[in-house]
């Protein structure tokens, strides 16, 4: 089952994002991510945090909607997003798609990414999405579509990433070997629609964006 997870940060209410929300099978609210889906006027499945950043009128909103809420104390050794995807697993989501977790805070927007590699050793498909940016953490394999104004980026989070190949883009790799802290695979482009990026050994993030 396909989930998305709507946290508190930025989010464009672009027709494709509104268009992923819709077609979930699980929506999850996380904290202040409410006022996201209220402007949209859609209603999640359940509402998940400590709510110490919800606007008390959304809440309220929600509230009167009867949407169903989890609450857990502020002091917690969990972030809310991390709740959410614990939450999720536990309700048969099989995708997660994770919108407004990144902005100004930038330990938070790292630790999302994070979040990613943890589900990617679970094997479950999960991307970050925002504006200008769609972020995946592999371990193994992922085709992506794109166009001539789309980068693509990778960028080791493990000690080695080894038997990388990069197909479609105008900087192909064939088993290369990168080490955390190389940039070597920053701004990368697509050279064709569909691009792929394959790994024998480690941790990559790959992302698609535009300037």
């Amino acid at each position: 089952m396909k989930c998305v997870i709507i946290a508190n940060g930025d989010l464009d209410y672009s027709k494709d994002i509104i268009k992923r929300i819709k077609a979930a099978g699980l929506i999850i609210s996380a904290d202040g991510g409410a006022r996201h889906l209220r402007a949209l006027n859609i209603l999640p499945h359940v509402m998940i945090g400590d709510f110490d950043s919800i606007n008390p009128d959304d809440k309220q909103f929600f509230n009167k909607k009867q949407v169903k809420k989890l609450s857990f104390p502020s002091r917690k050794n969990h972030t809310d997003s991390e709740l959410c995807i614990s939450w999720a697993l536990e309700n048969n989501a099989t995708d997660i798609t994770l919108l407004g977790v990144t902005g100004t805070r930038l330990d938070h927007t790292l630790a999302n990414i994070f979040l990613l590699k943890k589900l990617a050793g679970q094997n479950i498909p999960a991307r970050i999405l925002n504006k200008h940016n769609e972020l995946h953490v592999i371990t193994k394999f992922i085709s992506l579509k794109g166009g001539p104004k789309d980068f693509l980026s990778i960028i080791p989070i493990t000690e080695k990433v080894t038997g990388i190949a990069l197909k479609g883009l105008e900087y192909p790799l064939v088993n290369a070997t990168l080490k955390m802290g190389s940039c070597l695979g920053v701004s990368n482009y697509f050279k064709q629609t569909d691009a792929s990026v394959s790994i024998k050994t480690g941790s990559l993030i790959v992302i698609k964006s535009r300037d």
